[in-house]
């Protein structure tokens, strides 16, 4: 009973001497079991470094170069009066709401319509499915079905929505869906945006229409096939 008092007595103090009383406050560091992440190589702003030649954390922007996402400054402004970093071109609003319609640095052509087409392909059909109906491979194979439904962009509820809040919804993420403004640029989040709206007319279009039918014969008839026959190599 006196080696179980003793060693009890003993764990005690010890477990009193690493974490402290409760609610107590200190300013040193804590005790660290698993060394966190604020210990680690890295560069900080306004840092020094001895990894760089010339001693600077910081680094200089690469020689005539443009960060991507943005533009080079000019005295154009856009649509709501204000400068170009601010306007709804950058940020799918006006203020407070959500902008309705193409900016006018976006011209809606086929052009942008194939590259939206392909930056769809790209960034967005792996969860929300080449149709834009939330199918994409994501769900059913990488996550075993785990994952909730990714939405389905072509319904009445993604429809409704003004193009600045698609643009927004983009830029800046939504749910389980990350920000794509680091990886997709300003112009080719507009083009995403048109070609969504080519995909939502498409999937409410009547399939016995004589328009459509022409259309989607022309689709059929220019479709590429694999060559047959010849030497592979």
């Amino acid at each position: 009973m006196r080696w179980f008092l003793l060693v009890y007595f003993s764990v005690a103090v010890l477990c009193v001497g690493l974490f402290g009383w409760k609610g107590q406050k200190s300013t040193n560091n804590p005790v660290e079991v698993f060394q966190d992440m604020d210990h680690q190589p890295k560069l900080r702003f306004q840092a020094a470094s001895d990894f760089f030649a010339d001693g600077h954390g910081n680094r200089r922007p690469v020689a005539n170069t443009i960060a991507m996402g943005t533009r080079v400054p000019s005295t154009t402004s856009a649509p709501d009066g204000s400068d170009l970093p601010t306007s709804y071109f950058r940020s799918g609003r006006y203020g407070d709401y959500f902008g309705e319609g193409f900016p006018k640095q976006v011209k809606v052509d086929e052009a942008l319509l194939e590259r939206g087409k392909q930056r769809f392909g790209i960034y967005c059909a792996v969860c929300h499915g080449l149709g834009g109906d939330g199918k994409g491979v994501v769900g059913p194979y990488w996550t075993g079905g785990m994952m909730p439904a990714t939405a389905n962009l072509v319904d009445d509820r993604v429809r409704a929505l003004p193009d600045g809040q698609v643009f927004w919804t983009i830029t800046n993420g939504k749910g389980l869906m990350g920000p794509y403004s680091g990886s997709v640029s300003v112009e080719d989040r507009w083009a995403i945006v048109a070609y969504l709206r080519v995909l939502q007319a498409s999937a409410k279009a009547d399939p016995n229409d004589p328009a459509v039918k022409k259309l989607l014969e022309e689709a059929k008839a220019s479709t590429p096939k694999p060559a047959t026959g010849g030497n592979p190599s």
